[in-house]
């Protein structure tokens, strides 16, 4: 296995949704060991520190949440996560997931320079599919895909150098999605896979399919990794619990699969609140499954008592 120069870039980012604790995240992964994990298995490892939010004076909004602070996040992390991309594969450590916003799209300004198509895999409860006009909640963190596809309502954040492709997009592990999500979700060609359609087919066979489209277009990849991704029986903490999610084993094969293709380009860790953890198990499978998109074998994996 080639090593990879792996950057990793703290994103504290707690704008996303009125429940606090995510702005922890980035130290959680340090502290379990995500540096460490990734230089056992031969990568070159550069912490670049945690991203700050661009200069911004708060507003007040009868429904958003801290919109111009989530604005200024998008502008500072598509900035870092650009530069990172230039230099190697950034693993972004969130923060809530109002931080896709930017990372994707450094990472569609990177693909746009490389003259590559840039592919996103969404591995979450939700779609984040709204905008700011559409979300009922106020929260951000629900709308970076409605955000990166061109969807309108975004004229405060950065302007975006093209749609993102909805046959770009393929969001796994559906379980909560609301009305209006949906049926904006019905009138586009994004691949949506719900638990169902995993319980029934299995999660290879949808990835897969995915992968081979990247594959076949000589896409450049970006991965967002969200702890609702899986159930909360293995995941507690994160602030949008959603039963019936991934089980461990479905998470590690998703990851090991990305490895198998060697097409993820960049990752997202998000959504992971400390506060809400129980002795750290949550960040320990995060970092977990991070090293098995990076090459971890089952055989290599540690055994771990709680």
């Amino acid at each position: 296995m080639t090593g990879q120069n792996c950057i990793l870039l703290g994103a504290p980012l707690d704008s996303g949704k009125r429940r606090l604790g995510c702005l922890m995240g980035p130290d959680a992964y340090r502290t379990a060991g995500l540096a460490r994990a990734l230089t056992d298995l031969g990568h070159d490892v550069t912490d670049r520190g945690n991203v700050a939010p661009a200069a911004f004076t708060p507003g007040q909004h009868p429904k958003l949440h801290a919109l111009e602070e989530t604005i200024a996040w998008t502008h500072s992390l598509a900035d870092a996560t650009q530069a990172a991309l230039q230099d190697g594969t950034p693993i972004i450590m969130g923060g809530d997931h109002a931080l896709a916003s930017g990372t994707v799209l450094g990472a569609m300004r990177h693909a746009q320079a490389q003259d590559r198509p840039l592919f996103v895999l969404w591995l979450d409860a939700h779609s984040d599919f709204h905008t700011p006009e559409s979300t009922d909640s106020g929260n951000l963190h629900g709308t970076p895909l409605g955000y990166v596809t061109g969807r309108e309502g975004f004229d405060a954040f950065p302007a975006l150098p093209y749609a993102l492709p909805h046959d770009n997009i393929a969001i796994i592990g559906l379980r909560s999605v609301d009305a209006a999500e949906r049926a904006a979700l019905q009138e586009t060609t994004i691949q949506r896979v719900d638990m169902r359609e995993i319980d029934e087919t299995g999660i290879a066979t949808p990835l897969n399919t995915f992968l081979e489209k990247v594959a076949a277009a000589k896409g450049m990849l970006h991965v967002s990794l969200d702890v609702d991704f899986l159930d909360p029986s293995v995941a507690p903490a994160v602030g949008t619990t959603v039963p019936g999610g991934a089980t461990v084993r479905e998470g590690h094969l998703v990851m090991e699969m990305l490895h198998d293709s060697g097409l993820m380009t960049s990752l997202d860790l998000v959504e992971l609140n400390p506060f809400l953890d129980e002795r750290g198990r949550t960040a320990q499978l995060m970092v977990d499954l991070a090293a098995s998109a990076f090459g971890r074998w089952v055989f290599d994996r540690p055994t771990r008592a709680y």
